[in-house]
């Protein structure tokens, strides 16, 4: 797929984020509070990234897992905006996801802290 097809496929909000490494507005994703099964994947390819057994609630306003799929995420030192964190991006497409930090209550100690746009949930397990 190609950057037109992409710009196509997406909302202007969803374009925003995924290719322009835009961020949501806190508290507004609609998969923040979803508490479904299943496995989120890319918005733009479809690839998996995150099940949902890994997803917690960090209060931030924004969906947050405490580890990605084997292989899912690709992680980039982003000096953006005064400050030093970790982009992650969809290995498949490169399509901006969100940031990882190593502040997560769980055992891995980890926040991958997502866009809502950038994800779809597909049901089950």
């Amino acid at each position: 797929m190609n950057e037109e097809e992409i710009k196509q496929k997406l909302t202007a909000e969803e374009y925003h984020v995924l290719r322009q490494k835009g961020t949501e507005a806190p508290f507004s994703g609609k998969l923040l509070h979803d508490t479904r099964d299943g496995m989120y994947t890319c918005k733009v390819c479809g690839s998996k990234l995150f099940s949902s057994d890994a997803k917690f609630d960090s209060g931030t306003g924004w969906p947050s897992f405490d580890q990605a799929l084997p292989g899912a995420v690709k992680e980039t030192v982003d000096t953006e905006h005064g400050m030093i964190r970790t982009e992650i991006t969809c290995t498949t497409c490169g399509s901006h996801l969100g940031h990882v930090f190593n502040d997560g209550p769980t055992k891995t100690g980890m926040r991958y802290c997502l866009n809502s746009v950038c994800l779809d949930l597909k049901e089950g397990k």
